[in-house]
């Protein structure tokens, strides 16, 4: 089964986004992950994302906007919100709502997101001016995964620009996966982060995604398929090909947890 576990149908700086566009570049996957957009108020987007998925059930699994320093996060509300609107994770954007990740109010989310078995994932990359950027680094998701063991967290986007500390992230902790959205056009910054993935026996902890509308499902998948002809020096580091195979068939659903 092929999942592509990041997906938008909004996300801020791009508000033209056309539904069929993101129906076309799932029709390659026999499953994908949309996650809610930061730009409205949760209640709001997550009505929005939950028709959206309710109406291509067979293909679409929806993870829900929560800001602790806003929503309530007892495990009450989080379960009326999630099993009312029919979605099955979180996605939390620490550095643009500008909160640590172990902030005593996320702290509390996450326990309740533990309690009725909801996989979070950390979308913190920003693209733009606003937010805080030292809040985007992986390492400090170190003392969520030590404290909720059993948690299930996935660092979107490798944790770039910081892909380094979700490396030992992924090695650390076996709660924690990381999803391997690329962008086919910048084969240096692929290149590195798979060979870096490879060397530090971590490729098992990768999850495929595409990031639409940054990418599309199909580009990511030749992408990693024609990895070793990327740059194509005879003495660059190669990554044998079962691998990128692996990470492009990965159970993903089965690893957080989802009911198909």
């Amino acid at each position: 089964m092929i999942v592509d576990c990041h997906t938008h149908i909004r996300c801020v700086g791009n508000d033209n986004l056309d539904l069929s566009d993101h129906l076309e570049s799932a029709q390659v996957v026999d499953k994908c992950i949309v996650l809610a957009g930061s730009d409205g108020p949760p209640d709001q987007v997550n009505a929005h994302l939950s028709e959206y998925v309710a109406r291509y059930e067979h293909k679409m699994v929806g993870f829900a906007l929560f800001n602790p320093l806003a929503d309530a996060s007892s495990t009450k509300n989080l379960k009326a919100v999630t099993e009312k609107l029919g979605l099955k994770g979180l996605v939390i954007y620490c550095s643009y709502y500008g909160f640590h990740p172990a902030h005593t109010l996320a702290m509390r989310l996450y326990e309740s997101a533990l309690e009725l078995n909801l996989p979070v994932f950390f979308h913190n990359m920003l693209s733009g001016p606003q937010g805080i950027l030292e809040y985007a680094q992986p390492f400090l998701l170190d003392e969520v995964a030590r404290t909720f063991p059993d948690l299930k967290i996935v660092i979107g986007s490798m944790g770039a620009p910081f892909c380094e500390q979700t490396l030992c992230l992924l090695a650390r902790h076996k709660n924690v996966y990381a999803d391997l959205s690329i962008k086919p056009g910048n084969s240096w910054s692929v290149y590195n982060t798979v060979v870096s993935a490879y060397e530090q026996g971590v490729m098992d902890k990768l999850l495929f995604g595409s990031a639409f509308p940054a990418a599309r499902a199909q580009q990511c998948i030749e992408t990693l398929l024609g990895f070793n002809k990327i740059l194509g020096g005879p003495n660059l580091p190669k990554v044998p090909r079962e691998n990128m195979q692996d990470i492009i068939e990965r159970e993903t659903l089965k690893v957080l947890g989802i009911e198909k």
